[in-house]
């Protein structure tokens, strides 16, 4: 079952216009979230983060579309599918309702929400195989347009092709500057002796919900300094430890980037600490 602007309907019962802007255009915006036994976690950073990308993008935000009411939508869905004592991925798509060609004749929005069932409750620190390379068929250029979840992801997902046909696990994506900006689908974050770097938005990376949740965590461990600073591809190899984050898997440890193996130890402190927190919110 889906939430359509309200209505909740049988998936098989939906069907979306040749002539809808998401679809001809990429015109919208979307949340990625994880709802665990009807718990919204970080939601209000997800929905300022919405809110941002909606008024970047000239959309129109309706007066009921609250944080309140958003909350209550997401919550609807999962009480209709009857999941509100399971782990969910929650996606919430906006966009802008049809008409025009590139310019569009309104900036009022529509609204869908999706879900899928996740198998596990909270964060856990897999410390499988996880090879990384870069993808530099294509780079981000960095602007305000790539720190949002718009649907124009055609970088991500060629890439995400790339990297099944290399038998890696994720790529690491480089802007024009080329520096290292961030995975296919997370925040990246590397580590050397007491400094932990992550890109800044600058760079053009995603303002990840958990990236945020990650950067305050570190802030209050003592004698660990955090720094958002571009990362060259030369100081991969010299990190300590690379992991990525982001709001269904927590934190990943990255195992292996070319022939530099790393350890894991502070992504695990850390993923302790994560979940001490969305316990404590």
């Amino acid at each position: 079952m889906v939430n359509i602007n309200g209505h909740i309907l049988q998936e098989a019962d939906t069907s979306l216009s040749l002539s809808n802007r998401a679809f001809t255009y990429g015109d919208a915006v979307f949340e990625t979230i994880k709802v665990s036994h009807s718990k919204v976690l970080f939601w209000e950073d997800h929905y300022f983060r919405l809110m941002a990308s909606m008024r970047v993008l000239r959309m129109e935000i309706p007066m009921n579309f609250t944080l309140e009411f958003l909350e209550a939508e997401i919550l609807k869905l999962i009480e209709a599918i009857d999941c509100q004592d399971k782990t969910l991925r929650i996606k919430l798509i906006v966009w802008r309702r049809e008409g025009g060609l590139y310019t569009p004749e309104t900036n009022d929005i529509e609204y869908a929400i999706t879900s899928k069932v996740l198998d596990i409750d909270f964060y856990e620190f897999n410390n499988n195989t996880y090879i990384v390379d870069l993808y530099k068929d294509h780079y981000i250029s960095p602007s305000l347009l790539s720190t949002i979840k718009s649907n124009n992801r055609l970088l991500n997902t060629i890439g995400g092709v790339y990297a099944q046909e290399n038998g890696l696990n994720n790529c690491l994506l480089v802007n024009t500057d080329k520096n290292v900006v961030e995975a296919l689908n997370a925040n990246l974050f590397l580590v050397k002796g007491n400094i932990i770097k992550t890109p800044p938005l600058s760079d053009g990376c995603i303002k990840g919900v958990m990236r945020k949740q990650i950067i305050d965590i570190i802030k209050l461990i003592p004698d660990i300094e955090i720094q958002e600073a571009s990362i060259s591809p030369f100081e991969l190899q010299k990190a300590d430890e690379l992991f990525l984050t982001n709001v269904i898997f927590g934190i990943q440890p990255i195992s292996q980037y070319r022939k530099k193996k790393y350890t894991g130890a502070v992504s695990k402190d850390l993923l302790a600490k994560l979940n001490v927190k969305v316990r404590l919110s």
